[in-house]
């Protein structure tokens, strides 16, 4: 049996992997749905580049149901917390999530112009809004988030969407936003042929500079301005009580968190990964790129995971109250049978992507949507 506190590490870790297999495997989706005007430029490429995406999207929200079963069930504080704090914020990235389906359905029943290009807009709008709210989410944690435990545990939340929007925070939103942009240029690269796949490797290189440029800046932003949450009086094995332990506001997160070091690791690396998706993408390595992106997104969210350690969902109203590994998990038992499980189904998750993406190899040709859709 695993101790208690190796059991948090692990479902830390495991909360991290399924957020960064979400952002891999569905942020390509939402960063082609925001491209779709600008690497399309008539019906036809339009088409052809949706194509790319629409036989696998659906597929990949399984990680989104993964993510979000495994914060309900494995860290139930952290889930109630949030879900509180980020109502609003949440329920716009349902709504855009809503939106790219129906995009998908919608689009192609009419042939009138105005009617596609209403729902290519829409389309735009279901993945640039989450791609803005996932970053500006990241954001806030950095900044505390503005609830608090009263004695019995009871939560309170004082804040609105409004104030989510801080500068930071936007930063943030626009490091998300580039990314993601990046990853879906990158996979229509790969999955597309002239004249889109040109212009994609073209958009991989200006957004991974951007991607670059914003990270940078929200990096320093970090290191230059902005005091951290340090804990103590904590014990990594106890049963999960946030007002056990001792939180003063002070330092700086890329010094003197407890894995800081990890971070500058992974902000390494995600640089490194964009900058050479940029180089290798116009070079038509377009397989490369795409590895490269996706490394680039993995690396982004375990940095700021590790920038955060051992903080879940700092506060700022009481930071007694912040949320960290430590104290915010479900019980031993709950954490061992969920770990069982995983290592049961997530073998068979893998295994059943792997060969739907083999099946689904290959790009889609222009040629063959004009003649499949009588475009010609």
């Amino acid at each position: 049996m695993l101790d208690y506190e190796i059991l948090r590490i692990i479902w830390w870790l495991l909360l991290g992997v399924l957020l960064a297999g979400f952002a891999i495997m569905d942020g390509f989706d939402i960063g082609v749905a925001a491209l779709v005007r600008v690497l399309g430029r008539d019906d036809a490429e339009r088409r052809a580049l949706l194509e790319t995406v629409e036989p696998v999207w659906e597929g990949n929200q399984v990680w989104l149901i993964l993510g979000g079963g495994a914060v309900f069930a494995a860290w139930p504080l952290l889930y109630a917390a949030s879900f509180s704090g980020f109502y609003f914020a949440i329920l716009l990235v349902l709504l855009a999530f809503i939106l790219r389906p129906v995009g998908f359905g919608f689009r192609n029943k009419i042939l009138d112009p105005r009617w596609r290009s209403t729902w290519d807009w829409a389309l735009i709008v279901s993945g640039v809004v989450p791609s803005l709210i996932f970053g500006v989410a990241i954001g806030n944690l950095f900044l505390g988030v503005p609830f608090r435990f009263d004695d019995t545990l009871r939560m309170t939340y004082e804040g609105g969407l409004i104030g989510l929007l801080r500068p930071l925070p936007l930063v943030f939103g626009v490091v998300s936003l580039a990314m993601l942009l990046m990853h879906g240029a990158a996979w229509a690269a790969l999955k597309s042929e002239a004249p889109i796949a040109p212009r994609a490797a073209s958009t991989v290189r200006w957004t991974a500079f951007a991607f670059v440029a914003a990270y940078v800046i929200a990096g320093t932003w970090l290191l230059l301005g902005v005091p951290a949450y340090l804990a103590s009086d904590i014990a990594p094995g106890a049963p999960s009580d946030p007002l056990l332990k001792e939180v003063v506001i002070g330092g700086n997160w890329l010094r003197d968190g407890e894995l800081s070091g990890g971070a500058w690791v992974f902000a390494a690396i995600a640089i490194a990964a964009a900058l050479g998706a940029a180089f290798l993408a116009p070079k038509r390595r377009h397989l490369a790129a795409f590895l490269l992106t996706s490394t680039a997104v993995f690396a982004t969210i375990f940095s700021a995971g590790f920038a955060l350690f051992p903080f879940l969902m700092p506060s700022s109203l009481d930071p007694r109250s912040s949320l960290t590994v430590w104290d915010a998990s479900s019980s031993r038992l709950t954490l061992e049978l969920m770990l069982l499980a995983t290592l049961i189904f997530l073998p068979i998750v893998l295994a059943y992507t792997t060969w739907v993406y083999r099946v689904l190899r290959g790009r889609v040709s222009l040629e063959h949507v004009k003649r499949s859709h009588g475009m010609y």
